[in-house]
């Protein structure tokens, strides 16, 4: 650690990561990697307007470093306990704001902190990337704000960015030295952050770029379910003059793997807030994605009672802790007005007796109208949660609505999954009952398009779920080789083997995980169906093992005393070598589903392996076209 006068250096605990604060006439700071420059001297400022431009002229009033060892419990996620360990400079400004720098093994993060007495309204914020290279993005284009975040990931370099589009995060940069994953946590009260190309010049910089407050908006979109913005204020937000803005970090991996096991959104996250004992994580049986298709059955299938008997039991008889009643049950701008074709307090308390919770869909302009009246009906119902959809905004109304909706259900002791929104920054830290977020490209989109490749399958591994949990909606029963999928919306199917889709169970973090496909679709297949019946949602420990950014991943997850092993590949077949050294207990009953001998001629074509595993095994699985594996390893 050194400083002067106008400069200020910080290390990680292992001494990998070093940062450089730097004052001239703004405040500017730097990360190196293993002694390499990753990141140049890049600007930080915030413009309150009338309370002057934070980081312009600094001037220091008193620094303090220090170094903190720490862990954080968990309620639920990748792992139980999380290791927080790191160096943070702590610069005290003239002007009623601080500047707070944190370097950990995994990245770096900085923020502002003022102390105005009364509101104040940010104008501007300056986030700037200086890179000294022309580094490869991999790169969730939106240009727009009014989206739905659930675009490809496409691989560019920084000076092939068009000047007038923008990124959403997570934005990954990757340099020779390391890979660099751009996000944010802790965003409350204040818009979600983007990523623009600063000028067509021959420098490699990027700043970041922020959706003003909304001042009309108007409905419209899919079926009015969006409430769009048609005009906006010349401010980003008006907030209490006295807080913490959020957190600008990014996630540093000397080895792709890495990325693929990270904890550093949910480490500057806010702590939990509420009880949870009663959260819940757990598996979904899901209705839309299979368009309520069941086979064989001497009723007709739809949104009726009948048909959502049949799921009921089906997640009874399958250890599964959800059924969703997604969109259909309600009048979607009403949700005090059930369709006649369902009785919601006679089927959560069939599901009840069966040991079964239900969650409902809503659109969230809707339930932000009614939230009072929608959720404590919802309560009396006795459901144990709700799907929020098509928010499709991050400006700092959405983002005081996603806090909103975390409140209100938490008071209420119910979870919520919100659906058409943007990445997660932390929120469900602070609320866990915040169980699952969309923001991806999920199975979904098979109903319709034919781009959601397994090659996109890996890539999602090292952007969107570093941030956190997904809810991709894995588990179609109908797969494909390259060159023969075709859409169909109403019995839709997937690009890959079908082990790629029971790989994402393990390789997926998603503590309510769907099963995207029609019971009597999972009931032809009984050993699948025990497998997914018993894969956990939250684990109490991961590990990478393997992988490559676009390529292939594999991810080695804990509950109990049992382990998982999941892995992707991209649509090039490959021989993964698994060394089971990370097991902690002798010996394991291993059941492992592979791609089969012809699952590059048909996808649906697997194998059920099973063997005895002990910690000094090493074992050979081809993953073919497209592939996949899942495996279970349960203590003997």
């Amino acid at each position: 650690m050194k400083n002067q006068s106008d400069f200020y250096e910080i290390c990680a605990p292992n001494k990998t990561i070093v940062l450089k604060v730097k004052m001239t006439d703004k405040v500017y700071y730097s990360v190196d990697f293993k002694g390499e420059n990753i990141l140049w001297y890049s600007p930080l400022a915030m413009d309150l307007g009338e309370n002057g431009v934070l980081g312009h002229f600094p001037k220091v009033k008193r620094y303090q470093i220090t170094e903190i060892e720490d862990s954080i419990e968990t309620v639920w996620g990748i792992r139980k306990t999380i290791k927080a360990e790191y160096q943070e400079l702590d610069l005290t400004m003239e002007g009623h704001y601080s500047l707070l720098f944190r370097v950990y093994d995994d990245g770096v993060a900085y923020r502002f902190q003022t102390t105005f007495p009364d509101k104040i309204k940010i104008k501007q914020e300056t986030v700037a990337y200086r890179f000294r290279e022309d580094a490869e993005l991999l790169a969730h284009v939106v240009g727009d704000f009014q989206t739905s975040y659930e675009k490809l990931y496409t691989s560019y370099k920084i000076s092939e960015i068009v000047e007038a589009e923008f990124i959403s995060l997570p934005l990954l940069v990757k340099q020779p030295q390391a890979k660099v994953l751009i996000a944010e946590s802790d965003v409350f009260d204040y818009p979600g952050m983007y990523i623009k190309r600063i000028g067509n010049n021959n420098r490699f910089d990027m700043q970041g770029l922020f959706p003003a407050y909304p001042t009309k908006t108007e409905l419209g979109g899919l079926c009015q379910f969006n409430d769009r913005v048609v005009e906006r204020a010349d401010y980003l937000a008006e907030t209490t003059g006295t807080r913490n803005f959020p957190w600008r970090l990014m996630v540093i991996a000397g080895e792709d793997k890495e990325l693929a096991d990270n904890d550093l959104v949910y480490k500057l996250a806010r702590p939990c807030a509420i009880k949870t004992d009663w959260i819940k994580p757990g598996k979904v049986a899901w209705d839309w994605f299979n368009d309520w298709n069941l086979i064989g059955v001497d009723f007709e299938t739809g949104v009726n009672n009948k048909t959502y008997e049949y799921y009921i039991d089906f997640a009874a008889n399958n250890g599964l802790e959800y059924v969703i009643l997604d969109e259909g049950w309600s009048d979607v701008f009403d949700l005090l007005l059930p369709k006649p074709t369902v009785d919601i307090p006679y089927l959560v308390k069939y599901a009840k007796k069966r040991g079964v919770d239900i969650v409902l869909w809503a659109v969230w302009h809707t339930i932000d109208r009614q939230m009072e009246a929608a959720l404590d009906q919802f309560a009396v119902w006795g459901v144990a949660g709700v799907k929020v959809d098509f928010i499709d905004r991050d400006d700092q109304y959405a983002i005081n609505f996603y806090e909103r909706i975390a409140k209100e259900t938490a008071k209420r002791k119910l979870l919520v999954n919100i659906h058409g929104c943007s990445k997660p920054t932390g929120l469900h830290r602070m609320y866990p009952n915040v169980i699952n977020y969309e923001g991806v490209r999920g199975n979904e989109y098979n109903k319709f398009d034919k781009d959601e490749t397994p090659d996109h399958n890996v890539n999602l591994v090292y952007t969107r779920m570093v941030v956190g949990p997904m809810d991709y909606t894995p588990g179609s029963m109908r797969n494909s080789i390259k060159g023969k999928f075709f859409t169909d919306y109403n019995q839709p199917m997937s690009h890959g083997t079908r082990c790629h889709q029971l790989g994402m169970y393990i390789v997926y973090y998603s503590p309510m995980q769907m099963l995207c496909d029609a019971p009597t679709a999972y009931e032809q297949y009984p050993d699948i169906l025990a497998f997914l019946g018993e894969v956990p949602a939250v684990w109490e420990e991961t590990i990478a093992l393997d992988g490559k950014v676009g390529e292939y991943v594999v991810i080695a997850r804990k509950k109990g005393n049992d382990w998982y092993v999941g892995a992707l590949t991209n649509w090039t077949a490959r021989e993964i070598v698994l060394d089971f050294s990370f097991l902690d207990k002798r010996k394991y009953k291993a059941k492992l589903f592979v791609d089969g001998v012809n699952a590059h001629r048909n996808a649906v074509d697997y194998q059920l392996l099973e063997k005895e595993i002990n910690p000094h095994d090493q074992l050979k699985i081809q993953l073919k076209p497209g592939g996949g594996a899942a495996i279970q390893l349960k203590f003997a």
